[in-house]
């Protein structure tokens, strides 16, 4: 279902718009409903031009005469019978204001008119696509109301009767249906089309009124193309009980073609003129004048009349606006064409034979729009006038009329001209530059924060890994020493450990060859300094974790002095189950190491301690040694 406001907001002309706004403005101020009906909600709805509006007011619509010619609207002509208004607003659109109704027809040909609602006056109508209507009132605007289901014949582009005895009681509809194929290419459904044949055979036709009679020949006028629906209707037999002298060999069909050629020119340059009364000048071009003059006084509205009659005066008068003094220039000649009454710029460009006239139509329609291919865009970019800006179309006028007058020629000149409708530069953009955290740091608080004691137990692991020789106390024998897990045997005597020969010493220095190929890398992992682990962020320690920090260098210097002398018999306790337990070794030989407490600022730095050492085996660091010319020297106890 498409959206009625916005078709009401984009598919009606500016001229249209304008005149839906007044008619809404009486209605409101009457206090009274007014509903968008008829051929208009149709074209709407199947992407159509709309040709003219019907409104269908509650109350009698001939009441809203005076008030329409105060809103600038003329009066065509009106319908007692019916309580119908017959207006031309300006830009030549045309309304009809219709009172809701319903009809009666006591017999075929004649029709009683009864107020009613809107419901009841959709009901009465001649095809369920006409059946439909929008609202046009406060809190209901753009709502469809279709009791007929006429989108869904719209969508299969079918014409059905509302009622089955429309083309008895109202012959014109016969006529109607005819000029609806014809003009939009649609079918009748199949029982509408039986109905039609079986009316046309029993001669329905004969009881026309003459006021159905007079509208269906000003409609023929009215048509985009005339001359096609009055060819169809001369070949469905319905001209002859309409007006039998009018047949499409009085038509100049040559004349016709042109002037719908200069009608779209027009407009595509935006001049929108309707060829109402100039079509019918041309559909009786072969007519007498006293055929014209008697067909004149079939029509249905007067003031048509009145402006079929008029164009060649109104004609002659644009011309001599067309060649004053005040529109001499490009620029004004410009403005004279678009503000100018639409009807008659194209009966003097159909018509005229003068050469000054036609020299300014060229220049109208084929010179000055291509001017606007000069208009410098990436300038206006590059100065911010953008679509953006609400003036934005009357500033690129401005620039069209300035070059077609034959300024602005350098870019200096159009950045003069625009410098007053640049709109000022937006301010610089304030960048908030946020600092940059080391990738993980956070993650890293976060976890620290949760659990500090969790923390502490994995300082205290890594700290057991870290204890090792430092490389400034390392001197380089420049010898491959493997890498060998001693576990401390405290049941020992430490005299026979301490008592060993120089001798066996030697004899573990040669035969590091023997050693599988685990000694190997161990030794190159212990040549290359370890590599120092990312500092974690600091975070508050408890006071036990200060206390336990501060007494790690004391206790290491301690437990270094305590090795250096001779432990006491201890009994061997069992290793804890999970521990892989390990034959003790004895120490072959003890070497003078050069050894050192590791500096304060090395907080983590501690020594194992002695609980530990009962319960699993620690890692011997590797012992460093003093290289010898010949032969290491004896320790002396």
């Amino acid at each position: 279902m498409p959206d009625y406001i916005y078709l009401l907001e984009n598919r009606l002309s500016a001229d249209q718009q304008s005149a839906l706004r007044h008619v809404r403005d009486a209605a409101r101020e009457a206090g009274t409903i007014l509903f968008l009906t008829g051929d208009t909600v149709r074209d709407l709805t199947s992407g159509h031009a709309v040709r003219d509006l019907e409104f269908t007011i509650h109350g009698n619509a001939l009441k809203y005469k005076k008030t329409m010619v105060k809103m600038g609207a003329k009066v065509w002509g009106e319908d007692e019978d019916a309580h119908t208004l017959y207006l031309c607003f300006p830009g030549t659109v045309r309304v009809d204001l219709v009172t809701a109704h319903r009809i009666e027809v006591p017999k075929p040909g004649k029709i009683v008119f009864h107020p009613a609602s809107i419901q009841e006056d959709l009901r009465r109508r001649d095809f369920t696509v006409n059946a439909m209507a929008i609202s046009l009132n406060e809190g209901s605007f753009g709502l469809l109301l279709d009791p007929m289901n006429g989108a869904a014949d719209i969508e299969t582009r079918t014409l059905r009767l509302v009622s089955n005895y429309g083309f008895l009681e109202e012959p014109s509809l016969m006529i109607r249906a005819t000029r609806y194929m014809t003009r939009l290419g649609w079918e009748m459904e199949t029982k509408t089309r039986a109905r039609y044949l079986n009316a046309k055979e029993e001669g329905v036709i004969e009881r026309l009124s003459t006021q159905a009679r007079k509208r269906e020949l000003e409609q023929i006028g009215h048509e985009e193309e005339g001359l096609r629906v009055l060819q169809a209707l001369e070949a469905e037999g319905w001209m002859k009980f309409m007006y039998p002298i009018w047949t499409s060999s009085k038509a100049d069909e040559a004349a016709l073609t042109t002037l719908h050629e200069l009608a779209v020119e027009l407009l595509m340059q935006g001049v929108h003129a309707d060829m109402s009364a100039a079509q019918m000048r041309l559909l009786t071009a072969r007519m007498s004048g006293r055929e014209v003059s008697a067909l004149k006084k079939q029509m249905l509205r007067p003031g048509f009349v009145d402006e079929w009659s008029d164009l060649d005066s109104m004609a002659s008068g644009f011309a001599k606006v067309l060649f004053a003094k005040q529109n001499v220039t490009p620029s004004a000649c410009f403005k004279l064409f678009m503000s100018y009454d639409p009807e008659a710029i194209l009966w003097l460009g159909f018509t005229s034979k003068d050469a000054a006239v036609k020299e300014r139509f060229n220049l109208f329609l084929k010179v000055w729009p291509a001017m606007r291919q000069q208009i410098p865009y990436a300038l206006m970019q590059e100065m911010r006038i953008t679509a953006d800006l609400p003036s934005y179309g009357e500033i690129v006028q401005k620039v069209f009329l300035q070059l077609i007058d034959g300024k602005l020629t350098t870019p200096e000149e159009a950045r003069a001209f625009l410098e007053p409708y640049s709109p000022p530069a937006p301010p610089p953009q304030v960048v908030i530059k946020r600092p940059r955290v080391k990738r993980g740091v956070e993650a890293k608080l976060k976890g620290d924060s949760l659990d500090e004691e969790a923390e502490i137990h994995v300082e205290d692991e890594e700290d057991l890994d870290d204890i090792s020789v430092a490389d400034d106390d390392v001197i380089d024998l420049g010898l491959a020493v493997p890498k060998i897990e001693v576990d401390i045997d405290l049941t020992e005597d430490a005299e026979t450990a301490l008592g060993e020969d120089e001798e066996e010493a030697e004899d573990l220095i040669e035969k590091p060859a023997s050693k599988p190929e685990k000694g190997k890398s161990a030794a190159k992992a212990l040549a290359q300094p370890k590599p120092e682990k990312a500092e974690k962020p600091q975070t508050a320690p408890n006071l036990k974790a200060q206390s336990q920090l501060e007494s790690r260098p004391a206790q290491a210097k301690a437990a270094l002095e305590q090795a250096k002398k001779p432990l006491p018999q201890i009994k061997h306790k069992p290793a804890a189950p999970m521990a892989k337990a390990k034959p003790p070794v004895k120490a072959k030989a003890q070497v003078k190491a050069k050894t050192a407490a590791k500096p304060p600022a090395k907080a983590k730095a501690k020594a194992p301690k002695s609980a530990r050492a009962k319960k699993k085996p620690v890692k011997a660091s590797k012992p460093a040694v003093k290289k010898a010319n010949k032969k290491p020297a004896k320790k002396k106890r």
